[in-house]
């Protein structure tokens, strides 16, 4: 009787809130030895670092969930920005691809223009309105024409009870004065990562591997001043939430006004199941508060 193959499965931000949750639950999945690597370990504005790694570490699946993601910042650090969103994506999935690993590599909403007024499908043109969606654009083309074994999975909102986020920025602002500023003009769905990471491992199980490009974010749609409300109630932190428009909130980078992604196609193709995001959002408050 033949050993049981175990499947060597490397992981890009390791200190990130997804690489987190995504550590918390291997131990769950036996069939798979995660590598959890630092950005100094595995450098994405080192190529020679990188291809060194990859030579040395054969792994069966690479997921990359490291990126920039200083969005205003990357308006005037656009070669960094550049660098490691687009030109380090193309890299991995080129030597991934002489290997024949597969890659899962994490996008974002921003690829969009906002001037929707549906859910986008993996189909709706993209149109970055920010650099930094520019460049992770970039980095899904070149991730998809360098390996054809690669899935990317466009999330938004993302957050955590790991790293700094929108939920635990607002809780600190909400118990450090009697209001908050929140825009009512941008559409989405908030994400959690703990949710993703699930749904990243429930993909590395499935029977058959479909590359190409996949949306997944939360059930449901938000505003950030809907989640921001949300997060007060279920804080019970006595917080006046006050809405303002985009225009009263000045940033360097342009966000999308609409960028509400439509799940069916990773539902359907993978099976999963996805929370909707207030359901979520209460378990993450949850284990905030217990000081997870």
């Amino acid at each position: 009787m033949s050993e049981k193959r175990i499947y060597q499965v490397a992981v890009t931000g390791s200190t990130g809130q997804l690489g987190k949750e995504l550590a918390l639950i291997t131990d769950e999945h036996p069939d798979f030895a995660f590598i959890f690597l630092s950005r100094q370990e595995f450098p994405l504005d080192d190529p020679e670092r990188m291809k060194s790694w990859l030579d040395q570490n054969p792994v069966d699946i690479f997921i990359h969930t490291a990126a920039y993601t200083a969005v205003d910042k990357a308006e005037s650090e656009k070669e960094k920005a550049f660098l490691i969103n687009a030109s380090a994506c193309g890299m991995i999935a080129s030597l991934l691809s002489k290997k024949n690993s597969r890659l899962i590599y994490i996008s974002t909403d921003y690829v969009f223009d906002g001037t929707s007024s549906r859910p986008l499908t993996e189909l709706a043109p993209t149109n970055p309105v920010n650099w930094y969606g520019s460049t992770k654009l970039e980095g899904e083309r070149l991730v998809m024409e360098n390996n054809r074994n690669s899935l990317v999975i466009r999330t938004s909102w993302v957050y955590s009870a790991f790293g700094n986020n929108f939920v635990k920025t607002m809780m600190r602002l909400m118990k450090g004065g009697p209001s908050v500023r929140v825009v009512n003009d941008q559409i989405g769905s908030p994400t959690y990562a703990g949710d993703l990471a699930g749904a990243i491992v429930h993909i590395l199980e499935s029977e058959h591997f479909v590359p190409g490009i996949f949306h997944y974010c939360n059930e449901g749609q938000a505003s950030w001043f809907n989640f921001a409300t949300e997060i007060k109630e279920l804080s019970g932190i006595p917080c006046d939430v006050i809405a303002i428009p985009s225009s009263g909130f000045p940033t360097p980078a342009k966000r999308p006004a609409y960028s509400l992604m439509d799940n069916s196609k990773i539902k359907k193709v993978y099976g999963l199941s996805i929370p909707e995001w207030k359901t979520s959002l209460a378990l993450c408050i949850q284990k905030i508060n217990e000081g997870v």
